[in-house]
C-alpha cells in the first residue's frame, strides 16, 4: 500500500557505540532510485508510568536534563534493559525512582517520540492503587519526588513549564482517562 514512499537499506554501518546510545548510518534507496544516507540514533525504548492517585493527584519528578542543561517536570520513566518486559521494567522503574508500587497497572499507548532520527519507542503505563515505600536510586540519579493535581499539569503544559514530550502526551492521555472519555481495553 505505501511502496511508494518506501526506503530500502543498501548497507549499514555502526558510526557509533556509546553505552547508553548506538549511531547508525545506512545507505537508502529513495521511492525514485537515488542513494542517500540516513543517521539515526539506536535505543532499546523505555517505559513511562503515569501514576494517579486516588484523589487525582498524579506522581511526578524533578530531574536536571544535562543536554538542555536545565530540570524538567516528568513523569517516571526508565529504559528497558534487553529482554526485560515492559511491564516488569514499569514496576521497576516505579520503585527504584519513587519509592511507589501500585496495585492496579493498565497499558495506556506506545509512543515515538523522535521518528526523524531514533528508533526510540516509549511505553505508557497508568498505574493506580499506589502504595509510598523507599525508593533505590540507581547510582548517578539524583531527582525529587512530588505530588500534583492533574489541573496544575494541564496549566503546566499550557504556560510552557512542562515540556517534556512522553509528560506533555501522557497529562493529555491522563485528562481523557479521569474525565471517562477514553477507556483503556
Amino acid at each position: 500500500m505505501d511502496r511508494h514512499l518506501k526506503e530500502t537499506r543498501i548497507d549499514s554501518a555502526e558510526a557509533y557505540d556509546g553505552h547508553f546510545l548506538k549511531v547508525q548510518r545506512d545507505t537508502v534507496q529513495l521511492p525514485d532510485g537515488k542513494l542517500t544516507t540516513r543517521e539515526y540514533i539506536k535505543h532499546p525504548g523505555a517505559v513511562v508510568i503515569l501514576p494517579l492517585f486516588e484523589d487525582g493527584t498524579v506522581l511526578l519528578e524533578r530531574q536536571y536534563r544535562y543536554p538542555l542543561e536545565r530540570v524538567f517536570i516528568e513523569y517516571p520513566a526508565g529504559k528497558i534493559d534487553p529482554g526485560e518486559d515492559h511491564l516488569s521494567c514499569a514496576k521497576r522503574e516505579l520503585l527504584e525512582e519513587t519509592g511507589y508500587t501500585a496495585t492496579e497497572w493498565q497499558h495506556v499507548c506506545t509512543i515515538h517520540n523522535a521518528i526523524a532520527y531514533a528508533d526510540e519507542h516509549l511505553e505508557l503505563f497508568l498505574a493506580r492503587g499506589l502504595v509510598g515505600g523507599e525508593r533505590k536510586l540507581d547510582d548517578g540519579e539524583f531527582l525529587d519526588v512530588f505530588k500534583a493535581p492533574l489541573e496544575d499539569m494541564l496549566s503546566w503544559v499550557r504556560e510552557g513549564k512542562v515540556t517534556d514530550v512522553k509528560t506533555v502526551i501522557g497529562t493529555f492521555w491522563l485528562e481523557k482517562i479521569v474525565a471517562g472519555n477514553w477507556k483503556l481495553p
